[in-house]
């Protein structure tokens, strides 16, 4: 007879997925007849149940290898216990007198029960601990005076509102497959289910119910950290709700105003020390410090994998007539190279890099989303700070400022006004990055904003080089003539001499 998740599992598969009778032997391994008494038939309860006997019952030796084969249910295959180290560890270190077989038939009797049973406690819990929900949040930062649109990959724990952020260039599959593997490392372990919404960087297609076709990329990736993906359905972005806050409290907490971004890595550590921190607050509803309950979570994580996967794509592109090829819908030209040669175009999150095949590698360069930026209107801005001079040192926008023009600006509160309009009529003419290298020499700081004009052209000035000349014997190139001569021949007495 079959236990009860499996006879409840033939019923959900013959009256829900609506699967015949030889599928459903199919899928179970179990035989057709055994299929058709239970699909079709009805299930009566026993009035009295069988006690099951025998040392792994009556003993508690079931009861550790049960325990051991949950721990291993967290494990890759291959480094779970087997039945025989299962039966060699019971016989050293608990002193097991039963036999080989004994542990073998238990094993195999256990094994797929214990699976059934996580499946129905994960079904029946709404938030059980290990589980996370990743989505991307859509932010704005600032990057050398300008606006930059950033992707914020999110990781959340619903058990314990736990989260991890990855800032990010993009949404391709480069970009998330980069992120999550960054999140798993700062969190310590890998999820036992993920929740996610059909990316396409990761879902080619949308298949009935939960069925999916993923990409190669991520069915590699989701091998190597093994995790399972749970995919919300189309346009239910409720189905994960805790992750879908996270990036509303994420954005209104660090991303108003936009903070300043050196680069990626300097924004990731800014970040990662908020969440950290963000973690020494109640829990919504739970009323019980988030990291408490994240060290839950943290039991449930499996391991990381010994060796972090390299994620990158393979793509080729061919040489046109110009001597360019397209990567990312720009051009891009290629030196020592001839037309119609193909490439291999080597992808990573954030740069690109391209090889004959040979494996020489001719050209690399960042991935073209990595300069996109959007002006900050600083003219119109200076325009009002030139109303208000005083509203200027609290205005959001004068962090964006490089702290030399900062300095400048600040320098003589009297002409504040007069530098504020200076700088307005500078700025269509110089960049900050200009103005910033020049006023790092103190003395600087003291000149009006017109003369800081004439002195950046002047530095900037091109000089035509010095016309090289033949007509002058070697001898006499880098002569020094020795004026002592004339001293001593015209006046004499200079020199110690007499006039005769």
């Amino acid at each position: 007879m079959l236990a009860m998740p499996e006879i409840h599992y033939i019923k959900h598969l013959r009256e829900n997925k609506e699967l015949t009778i030889s599928e459903i032997a199919r899928k179970t391994g179990n035989n057709w007849r055994t299929v058709k008494k239970y699909a079709d038939g009805s299930v009566q309860p026993k009035d009295v149940q069988k006690k099951k006997r025998g040392m792994m019952y009556e003993e508690g030796y079931g009861e550790i290898v049960d325990d051991w084969l949950e721990e291993d249910a967290k494990l890759r295959r291959k480094e779970r216990r087997t039945a025989k180290r299962i039966f060699e560890q019971l016989k050293n270190e608990h002193g097991f007198r039963g036999s080989y077989r004994t542990v073998c038939e238990y094993v195999e009797n256990r094994r797929p029960q214990i699976k059934e049973q996580q499946v129905e406690r994960h079904e029946r819990l709404e938030h059980p601990p290990g589980e996370a929900q990743v989505d991307f949040g859509n932010m704005t930062v600032v990057h050398s005076g300008a606006y930059k649109d950033i992707k914020a990959l999110i990781l959340s724990f619903p058990h314990s509102n736990a989260g991890f952020i990855y800032p990010l260039p993009a949404e391709n599959s480069e970009c998330f497959l980069e992120g999550l593997k960054q999140l798993f490392q700062q969190a310590g372990g890998v999820p036992t289910y993920l929740r996610m919404d059909n990316l396409s960087a990761a879902v080619v297609s949308i298949g009935r119910g939960d069925q999916r076709t993923y990409t190669e990329d991520f069915l590699r990736f989701q091998m190597h950290y093994g995790f399972e993906a749970q995919p919300c359905n189309p346009g239910k972005g409720n189905e994960k709700g805790n992750v879908e806050r996270k990036v509303c409290y994420t954005r209104n907490n660090w991303f108003v105003t936009a903070p300043v971004m050196e680069d990626f890595a300097g924004l990731t550590a800014w970040l990662q020390e908020q969440m950290i921190a963000d973690r020494q607050r109640l829990h919504y509803d739970k009323k019980v410090l988030i990291d408490q309950l994240w060290q839950e979570d943290q039991k449930h994580l499996k391991p990381l994998p010994l060796e972090a996967l390299s994620v990158f794509s393979i793509d080729t592109a061919a040489i046109n007539k110009y001597g360019e090829i397209t990567v990312d819908q720009t051009r891009f030209v290629i030196r020592k190279t001839v037309t119609k040669q193909h490439l291999i175009v080597k992808k990573e999150w954030d740069q690109f890099t391209c090889l004959t095949n040979d494996g020489e590698v001719v050209y690399q360069d960042y991935r073209p989303y990595m300069h996109v930026k959007r002006d900050i209107p600083w003219k119109e801005i200076f325009t009002d700070w030139e109303g208000k001079p005083r509203s200027m040192r609290y205005s959001r926008f004068f962090p964006y400022l490089p702290e030399r023009v900062q300095a400048y600006l600040l320098f003589k509160k009297e002409d504040m006004r007069k530098r504020i309009s200076g700088m307005r009529q500078l700025i269509g003419d110089v960049s900050f990055e200009q103005l910033q290298e020049l006023l790092q020499q103190e003395e600087w700081l003291e000149r009006e904003p017109h003369e800081l004009k004439f002195l950046l052209k002047a530095k900037n000035a091109s000089y035509p080089e010095k016309w090289g000349e033949t007509y002058t014997p070697s001898v006499l190139v880098n002569y020094e003539t020795d004026l002592g001569q004339y001293d001593r021949v015209l006046c004499p007495s200079l020199e110690g001499g007499s006039q005769s």
